[in-house]
């Protein structure tokens, strides 16, 4: 028995993900002990360069004082070089605890001792001074130099020896990385290498039937239901090819139900009504005053059936090429504002008959949009010769548009008798009408909602009716551009 689709596929992620897992681990250990170096480079190693730093300036300026009260013996000054001794033997305790390594803590001995030196010898001279007694001035001073040269000699070896540990680490990290990176990335090419030959084996036997799926879906797309396929497969696509052919055996029945059907509706019935219709319209136009006035209500009577009749075929035959997706539509970029106009000039005989005011409210920026104009008139027509239709005498019609995210949206408001709530969801249906319609006799084909949306929808649309009993409905449709 062969194995399913998801077994195979199970099996393929279960590997591919096995292998995934292995790389990911091997990276992981290898690079975890890498973690810590860079927090040490700056959480130590930093921290040692901007404490080599600072002492250096607090160093500089502390000479500075020291210089300047040997010469005015300032008070003031003296203070600023024991602020300046405090801050230097904080940072340099702070430093020693810091180093770790034999060489740096050999030269923080000499940085103590040099400084220890220093301060000495500037002691010395305060009490010189303070007994105003003459002492070497040159020589301490030369001391004094020398002390402060050893200090900041042993700290520019320090920053140097950090910076060199430091680039050691970097280095080391670099090394560490490049390695671990090139061994993963042997490991992840022939896990890539593996997979792709799991995958190629695993869906091959997939691959290839529902690819002879699919060249049979295209050829009963162009209208050959010739039900002769059979495949070596897993069972879902066995038996998918299974109902594929008992699909092409019914379809092939009903496309010659279908085409049986046209012939007959379009020869058996329109037709004769076509005929029946230019005879009455015949009738009407010889009609003279001779001719009773019932013999002529008959007469119109029979026309408008007529044109009800050719209406209804039309519509239907319409809707059918629509649901079959046989209709065929020229989008182009046009302004809908003329549309709108020319369907209420085309209705508006009807509605003065019937004592009907129609108001349009359209928006003089309306946006281009993408559309069919014979299609989208013909869903303006629907629109508004049902808000006619189920309007009273008396009542009124607005039409509205607007721009709407770039796009254009159209309103159709009566004040009819509205659409009941359990009737609304179903007013796009075909055959459909609202109840109110039926008790008021206002019979229609039950397909031009339908239609509308059908032409909306394939025009990217979207199409809705919001009603109230009693107080009347609001038909909305939105375009995009």
């Amino acid at each position: 028995m062969r194995a399913t689709i998801f077994l195979r596929l199970l099996i393929g992620f279960i590997i591919i993900f096995i292998l995934q897992m292995a790389v990911s681990l091997y990276v992981t250990l290898q690079l975890r002990p890498l973690e810590k170096v860079p927090d040490t480079i700056q959480n130590n190693d930093y921290k040692i360069i901007m404490h080599n730093k600072k002492l250096m300036d607090i160093l500089i300026n502390q000479v500075r004082y020291e210089k300047k009260f040997i010469i005015t013996q300032d008070k003031t000054l003296y203070d600023h070089f024991l602020e300046n001794q405090a801050e230097f033997n904080q940072f340099l305790n702070e430093l020693q605890s810091m180093v770790n390594s034999t060489q740096s803590k050999d030269l923080l001995i000499e940085i103590v001792r040099s400084y220890n030196l220093y301060q000495s010898l500037f002691y010395e001279e305060i009490n010189y001074l303070k007994a105003a007694t003459d002492y070497p001035q040159k020589e301490y001073q030369q001391k004094k130099e020398d002390a402060l040269n050893t200090i900041i000699e042993k700290l520019k070896e320090l920053t140097s020896q950090t910076e060199q540990i430091t680039y050691n680490r970097i280095k080391e990290l670099g090394e560490a990385v490049s390695d671990t990176r090139k061994v993963a990335i042997v490991i992840s090419l022939s896990s890539f290498v593996l997979g792709i030959v799991i995958s190629i084996f695993l869906t091959r036997g997939i691959v290839k039937p529902l690819s002879a799926v699919k060249h049979k879906t295209q050829r009963i797309a162009a209208g050959d239901f010739t039900g002769d396929l059979n495949l070596i497969s897993p069972p879902e696509i066995k038996e998918l090819a299974n109902t594929i052919n008992w699909m092409c055996y019914n379809l092939k029945n009903i496309d010659k139900i279908k085409a049986d059907f046209f012939a007959s509706m379009s020869h058996e019935l329109r037709t004769p009504l076509t005929s029946i219709k230019e005879g009455i319209n015949l009738l009407l136009e010889k009609t003279g005053k001779e001719t009773a006035d019932k013999q002529q209500r008959l007469l119109a009577i029979m026309a408008e059936e007529s044109n009800r009749l050719i209406e209804l075929i039309n519509s239907f035959l319409d809707l059918s090429k629509m649901e079959a997706g046989m209709l065929r539509y020229a989008f182009f970029p046009e302004d809908i504002t003329p549309l709108i106009y020319k369907t209420i000039n085309g209705i508006e005989p009807l509605a003065v008959a019937k004592n009907i005011t129609i108001e349009a409210q359209v928006n003089s920026e309306l946006p281009v949009v993408k559309m069919d104009s014979e299609r989208i008139l013909q869903v303006l027509r629907n629109l508004l010769g049902n808000a006619v239709k189920f309007t009273n005498s008396g009542g009124y019609i607005q039409v509205r548009a607007r721009p709407l995210n770039h796009g254009v949206e159209v309103s159709v408001t009566d004040t009819g008798e509205g659409i009941a709530a359990e009737d609304l969801k179903h007013i796009f249906d075909k055959f459909q009408q609202a109840s109110k319609a039926c008790e008021n006799n206002n019979i229609g084909t039950g397909l031009g909602l339908s239609i509308v949306k059908h032409i909306i929808d394939a025009h990217g649309g979207k199409v809705w009716a919001e009603s109230k009993v009693g107080i009347g409905s609001t038909f909305i449709f939105v375009l995009s551009p």
